[in-house]
């Protein structure tokens, strides 16, 4: 008998000329099997292995802070860790929540923030069919669900909106908010991180860039540059998303240094706020992230999702959607980073 051609007594023979032969194979195997998952494990790398609380960061590396307090406290914790005090006219970019919706970041977990530093709840318009379409409608919602008891409100294209120029964007030249941006010199975009129907996920840069915009403005980002008045018609998955971190740099860029992130990371529904009757959530709460770098934000934010035993529901919505290329595409602008280090409160 024979095997791969050796004598069976010539054992020693055998095993010298096999063993190279199997290490290869080996390596081969890991080589294909790195491969095939590369893209899926580098979101699926947890956050807080990105680096070492209390240490400085490296060049290149944002801070993220993190607690799992999901309260006013936890709240104030992550924004007094940034060390960066919002003042003069503070807006504090929330998102109202469609009518009938449960999700939304209630106005109680952000009353001591708004209240600190003397803010003003800002929203914008939507497109027609959804009940926040005018600034009549936004403003009675936004009453509906407690915002008007705990702070002033604005929907920021009541009367008229701007133009916000956009650089470095492959398909925006310029970004519509409500003209009552200007109004404001700081701002604190305060986001509910979720799924979300287009984007895959939804977090501070959709915040920032479909959030700000005004009822055109979100059909111009829908588009790539299309259209003002499409609605939320997307011809090009690949190009709304990387339209999404062009209108959000926008916003970086005229705030400057003026601006800070925070993102709650509870009702983790597949679905946006936006959504009248959303999925449920079939993942627990995880807490609350705060940065001065929204990319490296909703990028551990990503990862806390990926790292979670029960988030297949969720990895699944952001999968289906290229969600992933929204962040890779704002890096690449310069709006952010996608390297960052987790500091646990």
């Amino acid at each position: 008998m024979t095997i791969n051609n050796f004598p069976c007594e010539n054992t020693a023979m055998r095993s010298k000329n096999l063993m190279p032969c199997l290490f290869c194979l080996a390596l081969l195997a890991t080589a294909l099997l790195c491969g095939c998952f590369a893209q899926r494990a580098e979101a699926q790398m947890p956050a807080e292995q990105n680096g070492a609380a209390g240490l400085p960061a490296a060049a290149g590396e944002s801070v993220v802070y993190f607690t799992a307090d999901i309260s006013p406290a936890g709240l104030m914790a992550v924004y007094e860790a940034l060390g960066l005090e919002a003042n003069g006219n503070v807006a504090v970019k929330i998102h109202t929540g469609e009518p009938g919706n449960p999700h939304f970041v209630r106005p109680a977990l952000m009353q001591n923030l708004v209240q600190r530093v003397n803010g003003t709840f800002v929203e914008a318009n939507t497109v027609p069919g959804s009940r926040r379409a005018t600034a009549a409608m936004h403003y009675q919602v936004a009453q509906d669900h407690g915002f008007t008891a705990v702070a002033p409100v604005v929907i920021l294209d009541e009367r008229a909106e701007i133009s916000l120029p956009v650089t470095g964007g492959r398909h925006l030249e310029e970004n519509f908010v409500g003209a009552r941006f200007n109004e404001f010199d700081f701002h604190i975009v305060l986001s509910h991180f979720k799924g979300h129907p287009s984007g895959g996920f939804g977090g501070a840069i959709k915040n920032m860039s479909i959030g700000y915009a005004s009822a055109a403005g979100k059909s111009l980002i829908h588009s790539a540059g299309r259209s003002r008045g499409t609605g939320w018609q997307s011809p090009n998955q690949n190009a709304f998303l990387e339209s999404m971190a062009e209108a959000a740099k926008s916003v970086r860029d005229v705030a400057g240094g003026r601006i800070l992130y925070i993102n709650v990371m509870n009702h983790l529904s597949v679905d946006c706020d936006c959504l009248s009757r959303p999925a449920p959530p079939t993942m627990a709460d995880i807490g609350i992230l705060a940065s001065l770098d929204p990319v490296a934000l909703d990028k551990a934010c990503v990862d806390l999702v990926y790292a979670a035993s029960d988030s297949q529901d969720l990895i699944r919505r952001i999968e289906s959607r290229n969600g992933l290329l929204t962040l890779e595409h704002a890096e690449r602008i310069g709006l952010g980073s996608r390297t960052y280090r987790l500091v646990r409160l």
